[in-house]
């Protein structure tokens, strides 16, 4: 085994958007694993919005990343080494191994991945935690009904997706909200929603014009992973007694986004409106893989990964997800 670690590390706080040279590529010495603990070689990492938040001194609901320490983020890889009986050496494990190719685990924080199943790289994706996010905010907040209408906000993304799919399997109409052409007619060609409409061909005032075309029953559920133009836009067109969980304001995540939201919509309607950390919720995912893993197997439930190749790739794949480039779940791909 190489005596070398590769690691991606924030050297400097962002001021908006993330540039290359917030981030470095060293090497370090491989960690040895202690007793109950796991060396682990990543295969996959995710890149998900909420590490724009991590890369913040300020105050959050998670630690901000110190500085010259490498970037949080979900992994799944190979057991090259294990100080626990429990898990052999060569089992394939998801946890937060971090933006490098070799991180310790606990044994106790991972979960073995069944490889048979789906490819691994879905165990950070639809069967990992975009996937939970998205079973807990629509059933648990959304509490979705037959008949009903569901507007999900980035309806292509790793939670987006799923959130549709569900709900469209939950008897609702479902209308998503995406970034280009080519991501409406994925959601609406390949993950069976009724319609979509692509947010950059609107004002906030044509972009609620479009929806309220699209739903002409209202929006009695919106999930929300965006903020910002769309957010003002479905306000108008909710119903009484409407839901809205709360998972992502990926607008304002670099600061740019300004857009005035009118919030007496909330009040005339009754609105609920709930923020969640699907982290906060770790006794709900065997139900939610009871669910989902099955449909996913079957191909009931499809999914779409935008995969880069190699770590030293990481920061600039990782700002695309800020300007809707990406499509579908992405993850870094280190090891075959």
């Amino acid at each position: 085994m190489t005596t070398m670690n590769r690691q991606v590390q924030l050297r400097r706080r962002p001021n908006g958007l993330p540039q290359p040279e917030d981030f470095a590529v060293v090497e370090t010495p491989v960690p040895h694993p202690g007793p109950g603990e796991l060396l682990v070689r990543t295969h996959f990492l995710s890149l998900d919005p909420y590490m724009r938040g991590r890369m913040n001194d300020g105050k959050s609901y998670a630690a901000p990343t110190p500085l010259n320490a490498v970037m949080p983020g979900g992994t799944v890889g190979e057991v090259v080494a294990s100080n626990d009986p429990s898990i052999a050496v060569g089992s394939i494990v998801t946890g937060g191994g971090g933006w490098q190719e070799l991180a310790v685990h606990s044994a106790r924080s991972v979960r073995v991945v069944d490889a048979s199943l789906a490819p691994i790289s879905t165990a950070v994706g639809v069967l990992g935690m975009p996937g939970q996010t998205a079973w807990y905010g629509l059933n648990v907040i959304g509490r979705p009904q037959a008949g009903q209408t569901v507007v999900v906000g980035a309806a292509t993304g790793a939670v987006g997706s799923v959130v549709g799919q569900l709900a469209r399997l939950a008897g609702c109409r479902v209308v998503g909200v995406a970034g280009s052409d080519a991501k409406c007619a994925h959601a609406v060609h390949d993950l069976g929603f009724d319609a979509c409409v692509n947010h950059r061909s609107h004002d906030v005032s044509s972009l609620t014009d479009a929806l309220r075309q699209a739903c002409p029953d209202g929006i009695d559920i919106y999930f929300e992973n965006v903020g910002g133009v769309t957010l003002a836009a479905v306000l108008p067109n909710l119903n009484q007694g409407a839901r809205i969980p709360l998972c992502g304001l990926i607008s304002r995540y670099n600061g740019e986004d300004q857009t005035p939201v009118n919030l007496g919509p909330l009040l005339s309607n009754r609105v609920t409106l709930q923020g969640f950390i699907i982290s906060d919720h770790p006794e709900t995912f065997p139900a939610f893989f009871a669910e989902v893993a099955p449909r996913v197997q079957s191909g009931q439930i499809r999914y779409r990964e935008d995969i880069v190749d190699g770590l030293a790739n990481a920061p600039q794949a990782f700002m695309r997800l800020f300007s809707g480039e990406n499509f579908g779940k992405l993850v870094v791909r280190l090891a075959s």
